[in-house]
């Protein structure tokens, strides 16, 4: 067994052991987010083709710290070999259509004879309940964001069409939703020794991300207007143009009003502002001098002169961070944004780094993103299955890899 291959223990889920079924993002995601940060994850993927964003290089930060195999699960010696994985560890996590491990003959009591303690979390578009019509239907990011509600909210104003949100969006909120559910079941199941299954539907994820836009047409009948470049509810929140680049700003508070207000050449407290305003309303006559006069401002200096001399009196403003100002921006290099680690073949590759911060289990990356069926003898030597067992896996195609 390769030592490389074994993960060190660190961070706050060290001992924690998560296997993960699924493609792209919103299953796999949820699983990458636990193996930063100390559980041991391996990732099962199908004979029949690799991962589809492998080629890709999201793939090496989405599968980090990570083992490998590729095995024909809906086999008799691949639901065999599944369920022997399923005794060994925590979490289960699956991203696929309603009920399709449960038509391979794995539906969660099948899981749970093997391993009662077991978390199952269920990633779907649409859930595992409701309208067939639906639960039958496969799910992309931005079905999830068109159906989920969120894309009517964002473009410019009709008669334009709404805009979905780039890029996978839904699929991250699906993700941060499948772990911190998973990590809860966890919980409770070391205290009970019973596991949980948990239906996470990708739409659903957006429902709690809309503010208060939901909430007041349900209760009061106000329906949600997109505002384009504007701030339905702010005015002069936008972006503006600088000399060299974009700067967003957001002049709201207090200070704003009394200290940034009259840095722009306006006062709070005239006719236009009024002193108990904390900010212009949108399609005030307040908010268009506001705009204005910040679009001014920011006309005749560079962003970085504006986020300055901005922020100093109060009126809160960010550059918008294109990539190189991102790899370049000394706040990021103060954090350690962008980390830098070795990929399968040893060759120096860069992401985003740990960027959740425990002080006493902080997370690492240990391990680039394996090769397909990389780990297959390792894990299935684990299991006490035999060389030549092994062999005849690969000989009836229940475990495949990489040739070079």
């Amino acid at each position: 067994m390769d030592k490389n291959n074994l993960p060190p223990a660190f961070g706050p889920l060290a001992g924690v052991k998560v296997l993960v079924s699924g493609v792209a993002y919103a299953g796999p995601f949820a699983a990458s987010l636990m193996a930063d940060y100390g559980a041991e994850v391996l990732s099962i993927e199908s004979t029949v083709a690799p991962d589809m964003i492998r080629t890709g290089s999201v793939f090496q930060q989405m599968h980090r710290n990570q083992r490998a195999i590729a095995m024909n699960v809906p086999t008799d010696e691949g639901r065999e070999i599944f369920l022997k994985l399923i005794k060994e560890h925590d979490i289960f996590i699956e991203s696929s259509k309603a009920g399709q491990w449960g038509r391979w003959g794995l539906d969660d009591e099948a899981l749970w004879e093997s391993n009662p303690k077991l978390v199952i979390a269920h990633v779907s578009g649409f859930g595992q309940t409701g309208l067939p019509e639906y639960t039958s239907r496969g799910s992309w990011d931005a079905i999830g964001q068109a159906f989920g509600g969120i894309s009517s909210m964002n473009g410019l104003a009709e008669p334009e069409p709404p805009m979905i949100t780039n890029p996978y969006v839904c699929d991250y909120y699906t993700a941060i939703y499948a772990s911190w559910a998973c990590l809860a079941a966890y919980i409770k199941a070391q205290k009970t020794g019973k596991g949980d299954s948990i239906d996470i539907a990708q739409y659903e994820t957006l429902i709690y991300s809309m503010g208060d836009a939901l909430m007041n047409y349900l209760n009061k009948g106000i329906e949600y207007k997109r505002a384009g470049l504007n701030n339905p509810k702010y005015g002069a929140w936008k972006t503006y143009t600088c000399k060299d680049g974009s700067i967003y700003c957001a002049p709201a508070g207090i200070s704003a009003m009394k200290k940034g207000l009259p840095f722009l050449g306006l006062q709070h407290g005239s006719e236009d502002i009024p002193e108990n305003w904390q900010f212009t309303p949108t399609g005030t006559k307040g908010a268009k001098l506001l705009e204005e006069k910040l679009a001014e401002y920011c006309a005749g200096r560079t962003v970085d002169e504006a986020d300055r001399e901005l922020n100093k009196v109060g009126i809160l403003a960010s550059p918008i961070m294109t990539h190189d100002r991102m790899e370049d921006h000394p706040q990021y290099k103060a954090r350690q944004v962008i980390a830098q680690w070795d990929d399968a073949d040893g060759k120096p590759i860069k992401g985003p780094n740990t960027l959740l911060r425990f002080k006493n289990n902080p997370g690492t990356i240990w391990r680039g993103a394996p090769k397909y069926g990389s780990d297959n003898e390792e894990v299935l030597s684990g299991l006490g299955y035999s060389a030549e067992e092994i062999a005849k896996f690969y000989k009836n195609k229940i475990l495949t890899k990489v040739t070079s």
